[in-house]
């Protein structure tokens, strides 16, 4: 009775839950239109079916994706239906703010601010509610979405560890050539029936020219196409003289496969017109210019990055393993061309588990034999050169490589160990996919090298354009851009890599404002416009601008540094408006930072505020020479946090900047360069003083550094314990010549004095013994040295 009154009240209240949300779902249609209330039943009874279909889980995986195809569409409008009243919904949140907190319990207000303020109410409630059906039903299709990919997934994890009988068994041998045999006489069977039935109604006779044209065209085209692109590019390279021609043979032996492919085209059509393909060969004649085209593009790449010349190589390697890997990669075209053509056999004739395993298990065989040959040929080739090595590990790619060895190891006896026990599916996930990897790779190697040659021909660089930051810039971006296609090579599923980009389109919420990729991109996009601009400016100020005004070096690079600041931050406060952030939050969650940013950056805020304060107020400027810290030097650069300084050493000492504005700061040349010359000078007694002087006088006004005005002075400091001493007191033009100045002055000094008879005296002292006696008896008392 407990357990049937509990399921009486669980089920009325769900009943009561279900007409809440009837008469929510009422309420919504009602404030629709009738398109609105036309989609939106729609999307509910599709919903609905969708819920069926995947409870039944009956429905194929191609339904499966069609029903999630339809999903993603209703998602994405629900998506963008989400902001259709935000500037309203804002509008009103903004109105009602302006009417200041509602009142409390027991509380009044005055009744035109009540009126107006439940007036904006009903407002805001009939502006939301379109956004909240919008966000319930988004929330319903991604939920389904997400469970029809669950599904999904598990049915392909179902089918790729699905054991098939195992191709060694013997007693599956004789089903597998049996099926064969009857595949090769159906075929025979169609293509006599379909030969029989031309010559009776006589097209083939009629078709006969145009086959003659097309097989004719195929045969120039397959053979000669090549040779034909060849002596195009060579009278292209001889009229333009395009450098090394690197670029030119790219576009010409592309050009040249493209010649051929179409010419596998040509034949297909020609092959098609005679009218002698059955239903079967059909289907295996429309894989004809893919087939081709396998081949003919992984001998391009081969070639690209093995060249037979002695032209360098892409990857290093010597003559004989460059020919080796040209015939690898011609087998992996071939095992490739066998995998696609035994798939589209399996899917015609429906060919039973054990003839499928009987037919890929050579191939997996290959294949593996494939990978660990490239590897053994890629180590070889790292052992034998070690410059190889090097030259591998400074372009980044010798770790990469040893991780496609390993991988290339790995598969190569994992696959065929797995397809021998009857999991051919997991091995041919395993083997292909790694073939198909290398192949990328090898193309991104390729279009890195051609970008680099581009580049190299654009800006002269030649062969150094190689090392430079572009090519480096453009392998990572094209790295980047292949993930995607290394995600579907290896199985993963075109509707998961855009379910990852709708998530990323969807965003994430962060302060109440939702930041999605679009809103990311935008801020990217708008900073590096603000950026730009920015340094445009400051490129404009400085070189144009600024040289003709009558700033010094120092002001006109304070000028520019501010210029600089402002524009960054003006570009990144516009790239957050542009990418709709709301800058409140951001303000919430700076001010909540800023108590850590106190703390743990505190020297580097003080510094930055100090190289601020001496960009503005410029106590120092560049090229000043000046003394801090112990420090003596010209200033060669002033950034936000710090200082540096060239000493007369030529050594650079950073000084943060806090020290400047803290500390004592000695300034030799603030402002101008004149500066004061103090050179002692000392004489021995007995000269005459006057005439000392008037020599340093002479010498003084005589030197051309030395300004007439205010005249040098000569000052006789007094009587030192060695001599007499003077002082040479001069003002020089520029003090930076200061040490030049007293050296010409020490040897005029020294010239004059010698002519004069004076003599500069040198320390001498006078060494008085208390007791010689008792020397003398120390040395009488030592025993004379034995003969």
């Amino acid at each position: 009775m407990a357990i049937r009154g509990m399921t009486s009240r669980a089920l009325a209240c769900a009943g009561a839950f279900v007409v809440l949300i009837c008469l929510w779902v009422g309420a919504a249609l009602a404030q629709m239109n009738e398109a609105q209330r036309a989609y939106y039943q729609d999307w509910l009874d599709d919903a609905e079916r969708a819920e069926e279909v995947i409870d039944e889980d009956r429905a194929s995986t191609a339904a499966l994706e069609e029903l999630r195809r339809q999903l993603v569409i209703y998602r994405q409008d629900f998506l963008e239906a989400r902001d259709v009243n935000s500037v309203r919904i804002a509008t009103v949140n903004s109105q009602i703010e302006a009417l200041g907190p509602a009142p409390e319990a027991g509380q009044t207000e005055p009744e035109e601010v009540a009126a107006l303020r439940a007036n904006l109410e009903v407002q805001l409630n009939h502006f939301r509610v379109p956004v909240v059906v919008a966000q319930e039903a988004f929330n319903r299709a991604n939920g389904l979405i997400t469970e029809i990919d669950r599904t999904i997934r598990d049915r392909q994890a179902q089918e790729l560890m699905e054991r098939l009988p195992s191709p060694l068994n013997p007693a599956n041998w004789e089903t597998a050539s049996g099926e064969a045999i009857d595949l090769f006489w159906a075929l025979d069977y169609e293509t006599g029936n379909a030969f029989g039935d031309a010559r009776a109604s006589g097209v083939l006779r009629y078709e006969l020219p145009q086959v003659a044209g097309l097989l004719l065209a195929a045969v120039v085209l397959i053979v000669l196409g090549r040779k034909l692109m060849r002596r195009v590019g060579d009278a292209i390279q001889v009229r333009l003289n395009l450098g090394t021609g690197r670029v030119l043979s790219f576009f010409v032996s592309l050009s040249g496969v493209a010649l051929q492919v179409a010419g596998f085209a040509v034949l297909e059509s020609a092959i098609r017109a005679t009218g002698l393909i059955g239903l079967r060969g059909e289907f295996l004649l429309e894989r004809l210019p893919v087939w081709g085209a396998q081949i003919l593009l992984l001998v391009w790449l081969a070639g690209r990055i093995y060249p037979k010349t002695d032209a360098p190589s892409i990857i290093p390697m010597s003559p004989p393993r460059r020919a080796a890997m040209r015939f690898n990669f011609l087998l992996t075209s071939i095992v490739l061309v066998l995998f696609d053509t035994k798939q589209t056999i399996v899917h015609l004739d429906r060919l039973s588990p054990a003839t499928e395993a009987a037919l890929g298990f050579p191939i997996i065989l290959l294949g593996g034999a494939v990978l660990l040959r490239m590897r053994s040929l890629a180590q070889g080739a790292r052992g034998d050169d070690a410059a190889a090595s090097i030259e591998l590990g400074r372009s980044g790619l010798l770790r990469f490589s040893a991780a496609m060895g390993l991988m290339g190891l790995v598969i190569g006896i994992a696959a065929p160990v797995l397809g021998a026990l009857g999991y051919v599916p997991l091995a041919e996930a395993l083997i292909f996919p790694a073939l198909y990897t290398l192949v990328l790779f090898s193309l991104i190697l390729i279009l890195e090298g051609l970008a680099s040659d581009i580049y190299g021909l654009i800006s002269g660089k030649g062969e150094a354009a190689s090392e430079s930051l572009v090519t480096a810039l453009v392998g990572f971006v094209l790295a980047i851009l292949a993930l995607p296609l290394f995600a579907l090579i290896w199985g993963v599923r075109p509707a998961d890599l855009s379910e990852l980009w709708a998530r990323a389109m969807e965003g994430v919420s962060i302060g109440g404002t939702q930041v999605s990729a679009r809103e990311f991109l935008m801020f990217i996009f708008v900073f590096a416009i603000g950026y730009a601009a920015t340094r445009a400016l400051q490129g404009a100020l400085g070189n144009s601008l600024l040289p003709r005004t009558k700033l010094d070096p120092g002001g006109q690079k304070a000028v520019i540094s501010g210029i600089g600041y402002i524009g960054i931050f003006l570009a990144a406060i516009a790239a957050i408006s542009s990418a709709g952030i709301n800058l409140s939050s951001i303000a919430l969650v700076a001010g909540a930072l800023s108590v850590g940013i106190g703390f743990g950056l505190q020297t580097i805020v003080q510094n930055f505020i100090s190289g601020v304060i001496l960009l503005v107020e410029r106590p120092i400027s560049e090229g000043d020479w000046i003394e801090v810290n112990g420090q003596m030097g010209y200033v060669r650069n002033i950034s936000v946090r710090s200082t540096r300084i060239e000493t007369f050493d030529r050594t650079d000492v950073i000084v943060p900047n806090a020290d400047f504005i803290s500390g004592t700061v000695t300034n030799y040349t603030r402002g101008d360069t004149v500066g004061r010359l103090i050179l002692p000078v000392g004489v021995a007694y007995g000269t005459d003083t006057r005439k000392v002087e008037a020599i340093l006088r002479d010498i003084a006004e005589a030197h051309p550094m030395v300004l007439a005005s205010p005249p040098p002075s000569i000052v006789f400091q007094g009587f030192g314990a060695d001599a007499l001493d003077f002082e040479i007191r001069a003002i020089l033009r520029d003090v930076n010549w200061i040490l030049t100045v007293r050296t010409d002055m020490n040897h005029e000094i020294a010239r004059r004095f010698a002519e004069a008879g004076i003599e500069i005296p040198f320390a001498q002292r006078d060494i008085w013994l208390r007791n010689p006696e008792a020397l003398t008896q120390t040395n009488a008392s030592k025993p004379e040295p034995s003969a």
